[in-house]
């Protein structure tokens, strides 16, 4: 990486998962001085949905508001030399290349930016040959080898470091779309071109991998889902989301554009630190290791934290997988009991429901029953509810491998309306909807099978 900056970096977060605040990315780019936006759109679930998309439609499969949004940003980005590094490309980066490319023509941008295209992460094709190899795929948290679902998998993905990333960077892309890259990879990634890290420089890439492990999860990190004293955090309704201000040695500063909502401090980015959190000593990424115990934090100033300290080691001889298959369907109904005695009549709902599910012979692996206002969100723990209660919500569910049985179970429900006990004040939503389930299956592989097959390949605009 020949490329070696002196002065910080800004590296803005504007989006922290498929479906995130859409107005966060355009606030980053207007908001004030920026060198790159990261946009992380994926979660273990969302590569899933994404395969069965592309299996309807060979041009699916990738966060399609991604499109649009570079559709409004590229001129600015173009101009400023803001470049983008997102996974938005989900199981198929060189569609979701070739839609951007399209956008940034409509733009105005063409001849004027490059797309740089990671793949490589996505194993559906190679499982077989992987498994025939010897490579057992065994989950991380039963030990049964992959073999056992084989069937039923949906997709299967690498997670992939900066280094690809970097090399498409090192390319001269004004943007770079992936696919499953690890979260931190897309902050630490621009660190590593910038400053010309060496990929033994461990402790520098562990400060990058804190760094993007505060940004991955957008505002989380500037005041929203924020626990302590959350009644406090000002302006949520235009949330700054977090920027890293960077420096070589990898030390850090989190902050966030002037005159946006939302907060920086020692608060905010402790409960972001220890987001997602095992053992805090061994955050394993493709390139490093990362000691989280070794962070110190100091207030650095209004809406500003530095991060420092942090130290590092070699990384695995492995990579995560991430595997997601079919565990049959789910459906899941309400309605909604008023006073008097409304728990007493949602017990009552319940309980001549599951009888006439007897009664036609259904059986499921679960049937889940809840009351929304009382006991959804701790269970036992929340006692018996008293008879003032003046609402509450009947939520039954059932989840089966049999779809026939699940979608007849949906027809149930709105029967109870004038069936069972009296004042239902709304059938929410209509007959429930069958939805299929996914089960994640987290797995190592050796490295040197899929390193060699990463790839990084340009898109002009």
């Amino acid at each position: 990486m020949a490329k070696t900056s002196v002065r910080p970096i800004r590296i803005a977060s504007g989006q922290g998962f498929w479906g995130d605040d859409l107005e966060a990315p355009i606030r980053q780019v207007e908001g004030g001085p920026v060198d790159y936006l990261m946009l992380d759109y994926l979660a273990e679930v969302t590569m899933s949905i994404m395969q069965k998309q592309r299996a309807r439609n060979p041009a699916a499969g990738y966060a399609r508001d991604f499109v649009p949004l570079m559709e409004r940003i590229f001129p600015a980005c173009s101009e400023r030399g803001i470049k983008v590094v997102t996974n938005a490309g989900g199981v198929n980066p060189a569609e979701c290349a070739r839609a951007v490319a399209e956008a940034g023509r409509r733009a105005g941008v063409g001849g004027r930016a490059r797309i740089g295209v990671v793949t490589g992460d996505d194993l559906m094709e190679r499982l077989d040959d992987l498994m025939g190899a010897g490579h057992a795929l065994l989950n991380m948290e039963t030990g049964e080898p992959l073999e056992a679902v084989r069937d039923s998998v949906r997709s299967a993905n690498v997670y992939l470091g900066a280094r690809p990333i970097v090399q498409a960077l090192q390319g001269d892309a004004l943007v770079v779309v992936t696919g499953r890259s690890t979260d931190t990879a897309l902050t630490y990634a621009p660190m590593a071109r910038e400053f010309g890290w060496a990929w033994d420089g461990y402790d520098q890439l562990a400060g990058g991998v804190v760094a993007g492990h505060i940004n991955e999860c957008g505002a989380q990190a500037s005041g929203g889902n924020c626990l302590a004293d959350w009644w406090d955090i000002p302006g949520l309704a235009e949330v700054g989301f977090p920027i890293v201000e960077a420096d070589p040695d990898g030390s850090f500063v989190v902050t966030r554009h002037a005159g946006l909502g939302g907060t920086v401090s020692l608060r905010t980015v402790k409960e972001q630190i220890l987001y997602e959190m095992g053992d805090p000593s061994t955050y394993i990424t493709p390139d490093v290791i990362a000691d989280f115990t070794t962070i110190r934090l100091a207030q650095d100033g209004d809406n500003r934290v530095r991060v420092s300290g942090i130290r590092g080691r070699a990384p695995t001889p492995h990579l995560k997988v991430s595997v997601a298959c079919s565990a049959g369907y789910k459906a899941v109904g309400t309605l909604v009991y008023a006073w008097p005695d409304a728990a007493a009549k949602a017990r009552a709902a319940a309980a001549i429901l599951r009888k006439r599910l007897d009664r036609l012979g259904l059986t499921f692996d679960r049937v889940l029953v809840e009351l929304v206002g009382w006991d959804a969100t701790h269970g036992p723990l929340a006692g018996e509810p008293p008879p003032d209660l003046p609402e509450v919500q009947l939520r039954i569910g059932v989840r089966g491998p049999d779809r026939a049985s699940v979608a007849r179970f949906t027809r149930e429900i709105a029967p109870l309306v004038l069936t069972g006990p009296p004042s239902v004040t709304g059938f929410a939503g209509g007959r429930p909807r069958v939805q299929e389930i996914v089960a994640y299956w987290p797995a190592l592989i050796d490295r040197t099978v899929v390193e060699p097959h990463l790839s990084v390949e340009f898109v002009e605009v």
